[in-house]
């Protein structure tokens, strides 16, 4: 008797530890499904509804309480669902997946499985249903972002716009990097260059490049002549050379010319519209026959030498005026390049401003930096001196400054009045950005001629609290 009590015993410990268990295991199934980020949904084998997770409350914004015991026909005709996985795949007896939007306007993506016992009946479906409208949502975000990073990228490689290569070359704007592309592809080849431009826009730059993109960089020197620089009188003996004792003065072995010079590289002539009709005749005969003769000289001497002119003159006007050789113009306009100026290509500005203060800095020793509203300024000033006005006045700048960083405020008294002589508006801007502007201006104004805060309130119509709070948002001081 006491082994069969003890036996049942031990049969109840056995089934007590199983129930237990099964217990543990239905807690973890339930927090498994409940932990689903998407809706697990499962009905028994007539469609009534026995579990689903929180994550359909997200979806259709109903309890999920409101689901259990309701069959997936009954939620149809009450226009919760659209249609039914679930009914299709106890009709069909296997998985069947659809995308739907629900009557919330959701897209979503709803799998159903049957499970099959071991007869081959469908015992319970279980349906997975994934938001899509949040994976469009992120994906079209990812989208976005790609795009945005992308334009970041460009926006970097046109802020950076420094092409190192014979010297500092910035290729920011688009109208530079045509130019430059042209170059490239001319550089190689022997026919004459025209570059057209104001003063300062870099003409002697893109000829240094032109050279340095050349077999004549292996081959031959790069000579620059400005044409204006040098007296009429003595510039035919800087170009084609002299014989010894071909004049009074003269060094009696004789000189070389720039044209011997760049004997196998590239003469640069630099303001060849300065040139007298007599050179110009003389030049001419050095393009067509590939020759020179010194000054003094009897005979001629064989030369190979690109010619790359520059000016900032309209040789076409000049040419009707009589002042330049038809012949040579069109000799020498075989490539014509036209650089714009620096106003009409502002991309260039920023880039240089990096080029000409990091330059700067290196060659003096300094660490100066430059603050955004002067920047700005740079950015909207229209530069009549083109390239080399920045340059230089970037390195006055440097040099004449007290502090760390560059301030509009230490602009020279010239620019100063430029600032405040009238408004520049070159792109669209926000109201309240163009605003701001014309609010820095008349302020700038009045710290340079009033004397206090409570004058320059008189002189604005507004009130003292307001000037005090203006002045302190410009960063301005009133002149002492």
């Amino acid at each position: 008797m006491e082994a069969v009590v003890s036996t049942e015993l031990s049969e109840l410990e056995q089934v007590t530890q199983e129930l237990k268990e099964l217990r543990t295991l239905n807690r973890e199934l339930e927090a498994i499904i409940e932990s689903s980020y998407d809706v697990i949904y499962i009905t028994d084998k007539n469609g009534v509804t026995l579990k689903t997770n929180s994550a359909i409350e997200r979806i259709t914004g109903i309890p999920k309480q409101y689901y259990i015991g309701k069959s997936v026909d009954a939620l149809m005709k009450r226009g919760i669902l659209k249609s039914s996985v679930t009914q299709k795949v106890i009709e069909q007896k296997r998985s069947v997946s659809t995308i739907q939007y629900n009557y919330s306007g959701k897209e979503t993506l709803i799998t159903g499985n049957p499970v099959i016992n071991d007869d081959g009946e469908i015992e319970k479906v279980v349906t997975n249903i994934r938001d899509l409208s949040e994976l469009n949502e992120l994906q079209t975000a990812l989208k976005k972002a790609n795009e945005l990073n992308d334009s970041y990228k460009k926006e970097i490689e046109r802020l950076k716009g420094v092409t190192k290569r014979d010297g500092d070359v910035v290729i920011a704007s688009h109208q530079m990097k045509l130019i430059y592309e042209m170059a490239e592809r001319i550089a190689d080849v022997d026919a004459t260059v025209l570059i057209l431009g104001e003063t300062g826009v870099g003409k002697d730059v893109l000829a240094k490049f032109i050279y340095s993109q050349s077999i004549r960089a292996k081959q031959g020197e790069f000579i620059k002549l400005n044409c204006g620089a040098i007296p009429p009188d003595l510039l035919e003996s800087e170009l084609f050379g002299y014989e010894g004792g071909a004049f009074t003065g003269a060094n009696a072995k004789g000189k070389q010319g720039m044209l011997e010079l760049a004997d196998n590289g590239i003469l640069f002539l630099d303001e060849v519209g300065e040139l007298s009709l007599a050179l110009q005749v003389k030049l001419l005969r050095t393009l067509q026959e590939k020759e020179i003769r010194r000054v003094g000289a009897t005979k001629s001497k064989k030369v190979n030498v690109r010619i790359i002119a520059a000016t900032n003159r309209n040789l076409k006007e000049m040419v009707q005026n009589g002042e330049f050789r038809e012949d040579l113009y069109y000799r020498l306009n075989v490539i014509p390049i036209a650089i714009p100026p620096l106003k009409g290509r502002r991309d260039d500005i920023l880039p240089l401003i990096q080029l000409f203060l990091q330059q700067t800095n290196h060659k003096y020793g300094k660490d100066k930096t430059i603050d955004v509203k002067l920047n700005d300024f740079f950015y909207r000033y229209n530069w009549p001196g083109n390239v080399r006005e920045l340059s230089n006045l970037i390195e006055r700048m440097v040099l004449t400054t007290q502090g760390q960083e560059l301030t509009v405020r230490d602009l020279p008294i010239e620019y100063k009045e430029s600032n405040n002589s009238s408004l520049v508006f070159t792109e669209l801007m926000t109201l309240k950005e163009a605003v701001e502007i014309a609010e820095e201006k008349v302020l700038s104004l009045a710290v340079n001629t009033c004397h206090t805060t409570y004058e320059i309130a008189e002189a604005l119509g507004t009130s003292q609290p307001t000037i005090v709070r203006k002045l302190k948002k410009y960063k301005l001081k009133i002149k002492e």
